[in-house]
C-alpha cells in the first residue's frame, strides 16, 4: 500500500496503533484491510499489548459514507466484509487492547472502541454513540455482537434505536467508557493501563479473554454468513442508498 493510514509505535513493548486516515479516520475498504494486517503484524511482532488511538480531535467518525454512496452496491459488497474483519481483528486480539479515545467515536468508531478491553476517553466536546439507524442502515452482526460485549445488551438497544451520541460524563455514567481524563493525558493513561494489563501472564490473559468473548464469537460464527447476506441486501437497496445520499447531503456536506 503506497500510503499508510495507520502508524505503529513501540512504547515499552506496547504497540501504539494510531489511525491517521483523512481528517475523520473514516472507515473504507482499504483502511479496514490495513487495520487487520497491522494488528496481525503487531501480534506476530511480540508486543505485550496494544493502544488504539486516533489523531487530532477524532478517534473515528465511522463508515466513509461518501465512498459508500459513490461506490454503490459493488463497493458495498467488498466493504462490509472488510469492515467486520477489521472490527474482529481488534476484538479477537489475544493480548490487552486499550482504546485511547482522543475525540469523537461515532458509529463504526464506537464499535472500534467497544472492541477494546478498556476505554479511556478525552474530556471535553468528544461524543460517542452509534448512529447507523439514523443513516438508514443496520450494523453487520459482528459489529452488534462487539457492541453487546462492550456496552451490554440493555444499553445497546437504547443506543442503537435512539442513535444518540453522548458527552464524556454521560458516556462514563452509562458504562460506555471506563475512564475520562484530560485530552493531553488520554494516550499516556491508556499506555499505563495497557502496561498494567500486560503484566498478567500472556497465556492466562488470552485464555480468560477468549472465555469472556466466547458467546459473542460463537453467535458471530453461527449466524454471520446468513446475516451478512441480508445486511448487504439492505445496504445495497435503492431505499438505503437514497437514505445515505440524503444523510451525506444533509450532514456531511454541512460539515464540509
Amino acid at each position: 500500500m503506497a500510503t499508510s493510514s495507520i502508524r505503529v509505535d513501540d512504547e515499552g513493548g506496547i504497540a501504539v496503533v494510531t489511525l491517521q486516515h483523512g481528517k475523520a479516520n473514516t472507515l473504507d475498504t482499504e483502511f479496514c484491510q490495513e487495520l487487520a494486517v497491522r494488528l496481525e503484524d503487531v501480534q506476530l511482532g511480540g508486543f505485550r499489548g496494544v493502544v488504539l488511538t486516533g489523531t487530532g480531535g477524532i478517534f473515528s467518525a465511522g463508515v466513509d459514507l461518501r465512498r459508500v454512496h459513490d461506490g454503490g452496491a459493488g463497493y458495498i459488497e467488498d466493504f462490509l466484509p472488510a469492515l467486520s474483519d477489521a472490527f474482529l481483528s481488534v476484538f479477537g486480539f489475544p493480548g490487552p487492547v486499550v482504546a485511547a479515545v482522543n475525540g469523537h467515536a461515532i458509529a463504526g468508531g464506537a464499535v472500534l472502541a467497544a472492541a477494546c478491553d478498556r476505554r479511556v476517553l478525552a474530556d471535553g466536546p468528544s461524543r460517542i454513540g452509534i448512529t447507523e439507524l439514523l443513516v438508514g442502515v443496520p450494523f453487520p452482526l459482528a459489529a452488534l455482537e462487539i457492541l453487546r460485549s462492550g456496552f451490554g445488551a440493555d444499553l445497546l438497544a437504547e443506543l442503537a434505536f435512539l442513535g444518540e451520541t453522548h458527552l464524556p460524563s454521560d458516556a462514563l455514567r452509562l458504562g460506555m467508557v471506563n475512564e475520562v481524563t484530560a485530552p493531553e493525558t488520554v494516550l499516556p493513561r491508556a499506555i499505563e493501563v495497557a502496561t498494567k494489563l500486560a503484566e498478567i501472564p500472556a497465556a492466562a490473559y488470552a485464555h480468560t479473554k477468549a472465555q469472556l468473548h466466547r458467546p459473542f464469537h460463537e453467535r458471530i460464527a453461527e449466524h454471520r454468513s446468513g446475516d451478512d447476506a441480508h445486511v448487504l441486501e439492505l445496504w445495497s437497496s435503492p431505499e438505503a442508498l437514497t437514505a445515505i445520499k440524503a444523510y451525506v447531503d444533509r450532514v456531511l456536506h454541512r460539515d464540509g
